[in-house]
């Protein structure tokens, strides 16, 4: 069965870190690009930041939206097939479920995604 299992989330205050993790399983992780997206209440799913899959030439694509560029930092180990975003200076607005997904090929966005992993709730107060 395939699973992609996130953890690491919390209530920080404002101007703290987390460390979310993702840990995968059943499918062929090189050949998938992997990503955190959030969706914060009454608002849609965005991606937050992503990593090409390793088996592609731009397999070492990185994307960070622009909302948490210089604040968050996403790395893969495709040995370990994990997946960590570390969070630092978080703010009131990155409250949100973060989830960990996979999408086969060089790019994961919300409209490619194969799979979803479970939420984890991350809540920064002021």
């Amino acid at each position: 069965d395939v699973q992609l299992q996130a953890s690491g989330g919390g209530v920080v205050q404002a101007g703290g870190s987390l460390r979310l993790s993702c840990v995968a399983s059943g499918f062929g992780f090189n050949d998938f690009a992997v990503g955190w997206f959030r969706q914060a209440l009454g608002k849609e799913r965005e991606r937050v930041a992503s990593i090409g899959a390793a088996a592609f030439e731009s397999g070492d694509k990185i994307y960070y939206s622009d909302s948490v560029k210089g604040r968050f930092t996403i790395a893969a180990d495709s040995a370990k097939k994990m997946v960590w975003l570390q969070m630092d200076n978080l703010k009131p607005e990155d409250t949100a479920v973060y989830y960990c997904a996979a999408g086969w090929g060089d790019i994961v966005t919300v409209k490619r995604v194969d799979y979803w992993g479970h939420g984890t709730q991350v809540t920064v107060s002021s």
